[in-house]
């Protein structure tokens, strides 16, 4: 389980979803942090404004994420990786679409609730391989909307990045403790290669060559 993840995971998002923008082509509307001033209206009991909206700090949105999105996909119940993949599609695309999607990858009746019948069989399987399937699913989902043209850019940046640090996530504590090695010889012929190169610019330079 990874509830370990949450703060990392708010962390990422947030970087995600950048400053306050009121884009006419974007149906959430005055938009700030990744709130939208709908949710905003729905966290207050009441109409927002857009200056509330843009008055928006990370302290104050933080705890509408953690109970609107990641609570909503049980994120400390799920496999570390699996947790911030789904964390960032409910919070793009709305937590009920993002656990349909889930369902879908794991084999479970395709309800949009994160019960006990989903997270296990969640859990049963290689969260590498959930992480991989959930992002690429939602991607071509993503490029199928008509908004595509307008946000698109953005959007596969966006996926393709959660799908990179939750892979990283996803690995266990001693895969995360292996570090890359360069075989001797390797590392020898990169180290003559250079001292050539910079000789060779030397001679160059006195017109030797």
């Amino acid at each position: 389980m990874s509830k370990h993840n949450w703060d990392k995971a708010f962390e990422s998002v947030i970087v995600h979803e950048g400053g306050y923008v009121d884009h006419p082509s974007d149906p959430g509307g005055a938009t700030n942090l990744g709130i939208t001033i709908g949710t905003l209206s729905g966290w207050l009991g009441r109409k927002a404004t857009k200056a509330e909206v843009r008055a928006l700090t990370k302290a104050t949105v933080k705890p509408i994420y953690k109970k609107n999105y990641w609570d909503v996909v049980r994120g400390d119940d799920l496999p570390s990786g699996v947790d911030y993949a789904m964390f960032d599609f409910g919070v793009n695309s709305g937590p009920k679409r993002a656990v349909e999607f889930l369902q879908r990858i794991v084999g479970v009746t395709v309800d949009g609730r994160m019960g006990p019948q989903t997270l296990a069989a969640v859990n049963k399987q290689d969260a590498r391989v959930v992480v991989t399937k959930l992002c690429d699913s939602r991607l071509a989902w993503l490029k199928g909307l008509s908004t595509w043209a307008t946000f698109g850019r953005g959007w596969e940046r966006r996926v393709n990045e959660v799908k990179i640090d939750g892979l990283s996530m996803a690995l266990t504590p001693e895969e995360q403790d292996v570090q890359p090695t360069v075989p001797t010889n390797v590392a020898a012929a990169a180290f003559f290669a250079l001292v050539a190169a910079i000789v060779y610019g030397v001679f160059k330079s006195i017109g030797v060559f």
